[in-house]
């Protein structure tokens, strides 16, 4: 998740007051709170689909309705400065880690309810505006609790554990609910368990952290400024000056158009019966193939696109990595076409997309550090994960209402089809030669 603003107080109250007294271990408490950001995350944008698909709703409700979810992560900038208002960060985690638990007992109280679709909604929308602002104050704590050699010797296990969190959530919690639904014969009540189950590792994680999170001197409520308003939509303005901003927020919208589309249709597709067009997996199969097999591809993709942009710098980087991201798209055209009930096949299909798709997605963040460099990069790259998020939610809407209407060969024609506008922006931006590329001493 993208790094929130943080107000000129806050950078200053990094360097200038001491750390807790009785600093605790940052193992003690790192793994625990960005598993505890990433979980969330992946229960309203991809948990979600799954058992919505479970329950029969279709495809271009799902679509429609869970793309909105995006929404919180969209406009979270602008609620951010609360956060420094009121109250301090150590305090906003614990209770809106609660906030997130008792949002999840309440999705496990209404899927057995008659108007399960609306009920179990309105709570996903709790917990994706909970979510969207833990976020905001886990990030943030990070940089008060710890002093800056420390913040980057531990950037590669906040990132490890949150994507330990989306294997957990889209192959554990998956499989899981197949297995409960084996042993119950209803898929309401698995899910209903699997829900409790989140539940109550919630509120175990806010009382953990309730104890365990460090208590650093310059977790304070930020004074409040008498232009802080204006300073506010000031550094706003100054995003949108940018040179070149309406290729930057075309390539921030369209660099994952047929992504966006397509991982909304993704586990319907794997779920959906053979006569539908779909592979008639079972939800302990989808766990496997694309919630555990493909997100690690996922992970390790992510891992060499990195490398890549350091050896040879984002520019020359950019159409390699673009090209790698959208042609392994074909696999699910290819699994459309065929149908295989091999699963072991079908795990190797997905990973070589997720594998793809994680090497392009790296071209796609460094882009977004490049856009936010400057005197207020912390706001501005927020800005553009706004943006990412809203690339996400629109064309994620209408992609269930196309699939009902064209079928899922069809709709992944289209995906290739949509690939087009990625690739003109792509050819658009301009990039510094070495931008990106790691430079021996």
């Amino acid at each position: 998740m993208a790094t929130p603003p943080a107000s000129h107080a806050t950078d200053q109250r990094m360097n200038s007051h001491p750390q807790d007294p009785t600093p605790r271990s940052p193992w003690t408490w790192i793994p625990t709170l960005y598993f505890g950001q990433g979980l969330p995350y992946v229960v309203v944008m991809t948990l979600s689909v799954i058992m919505y698909k479970n329950l029969e709703v279709s495809n271009t409700e799902i679509a429609l309705y869970t793309s909105w979810l995006y929404l919180p992560w969209v406009i979270k900038p602008l609620w951010s400065p609360l956060i420094e208002l009121f109250g301090t960060k150590r305090l906003w985690i614990v209770a809106l880690q609660f906030a997130v638990g008792a949002s999840l007992a309440l999705v496990a109280l209404t899927i057995p309810a008659e108007r399960f679709f609306q009920l179990t909604l309105a709570m996903f929308w709790l917990m994706a505006f909970s979510s969207a602002s833990h976020d905001i104050a886990a990030d943030g704590f990070y940089m008060l609790a710890l002093k800056q050699r420390s913040q980057a010797a531990f950037v590669g296990v906040r990132s490890t554990f949150y994507r330990i969190a989306n294997i957990g959530g889209q192959g554990g919690l998956v499989y899981l609910a197949g297995e409960l639904q084996e042993r119950t014969g209803s898929m309401q009540t698995a899910w209903s368990l699997v829900f409790g189950v989140l539940c109550g590792l919630f509120l175990l994680m806010g009382a953990y952290h309730a104890v365990m999170l460090p208590r650093p001197a310059s977790d304070q409520r930020a004074a409040p400024q008498h232009d802080w308003v204006s300073e506010f939509f000031r550094v706003f303005a100054e995003f949108f000056r940018k040179p070149g901003i309406w290729v930057i927020l075309a390539f921030l919208l369209f660099y994952r158009f047929p992504e966006a589309q397509l991982l909304k249709l993704a586990t319907p597709f794997l779920l959906d019966k053979p006569e539908l067009g779909g592979l008639g997996l079972s939800n302990k199969e989808v766990g496997i193939a694309y919630g555990t097999v493909g997100l690690t591809a996922l992970t390790l993709g992510g891992l060499a696109g990195g490398w890549v942009i350091s050896k040879i710098g984002l520019k020359r980087a950019l159409w390699p990595l673009i090209l790698s991201m959208h042609v392994p798209n074909i696999a699910f055209l290819a699994l459309a076409l065929a149908q295989p009930g091999n699963l072991w096949l079908i795990s190797t299909a997905l990973a070589v997309e997720q594998f793809g798709y994680g090497l392009g997605f790296t071209a796609y963040l460094m882009y977004m550090i490049l856009v936010a460099d400057g005197p207020h990069k912390t706001a501005h790259y927020a800005i553009c994960t706004g943006f990412m998020a809203l690339g996400m939610m629109l064309p994620g809407m209408w992609s269930g209402w196309l699939q009902d209407q064209i079928g899922y060969l069809n709709f992944f024609i289209w995906v290739l089809v949509a690939t087009i506008p990625s690739f003109a922006v792509a050819a658009l931006v301009k990039i510094p030669a070495d931008f990106g590329r790691k430079v021996d001493e």
